[in-house]
């Protein structure tokens, strides 16, 4: 019910309106949640959504498009994109992997032409650098405290006292913000239960 979507949900939070921005104006999109276990996706053998890995989750991501193109045959040969955001960074990648691999062996016809991953979650380090680059090129925190983070911090497995310091200034300076989206206004909820912008 967000960005990409077919809809997007009304303010009064019980009616929907089509979005008119949704990928599905332009392209047939197949929504896939993974691993099994996560989201409304589940497993009829309850003890897989334990036993969830990258090269499993590409494995069954996989299988499921597979079967999907039994079932819609009208579908096979068309031009096909993977896209994903977040852990998808890994996800995405691993099921091209497979797919290429399988096409090399002449095992598939899938007609893979490309990938997208947005926001991808690929390693904690650089994403945690990354983060405080983008909130300083878009002016939330200031040259000083940028600085002095790139001066203090390694961004490695281990930091110290004054990278810690340095991050607790930018915390403080950016205020009660939107991490995920900068200029939306944040919303908070009330005793009642309600959801405002603040």
């Amino acid at each position: 019910m967000q960005e990409l979507g077919p809809f997007r949900v009304n303010p009064d939070g019980k009616t929907l309106s089509r979005n008119r921005h949704a990928w599905n104006n332009v392209a047939n999109v197949i929504f896939r949640e993974s691993p099994a276990g996560v989201g409304f996706s589940y497993s009829n053998t309850s003890s897989e959504n334990h036993e969830s890995g990258d090269t499993r989750t590409a494995v069954d991501a996989y299988n499921f498009l597979l079967n999907w193109l039994e079932r819609f045959p009208e579908y096979k040969g068309r031009d096909f994109y993977i896209a994903g955001e977040s852990y998808s960074g890994h996800y995405v990648p691993q099921l091209a992997t497979v797919i290429v691999a399988l096409r090399k062996l002449g095992a598939t016809s899938m007609n893979l032409k490309g990938i997208f991953v947005g926001n991808p979650y690929l390693d904690d380090y650089k994403n945690t650098r990354g983060r405080y680059e983008f909130l300083w090129n878009h002016g939330v925190i200031s040259d000083e405290v940028w600085g002095n983070i790139s001066e203090h911090c390694s961004f490695g497995r281990l930091e110290d006292k004054a990278c810690g310091q340095a991050k607790a200034k930018a915390s403080v300076r950016t205020g009660n913000i939107d991490r995920y989206n900068i200029y939306a206004p944040v919303c908070i909820r009330s005793r009642d239960g309600s959801i405002h912008s603040q």
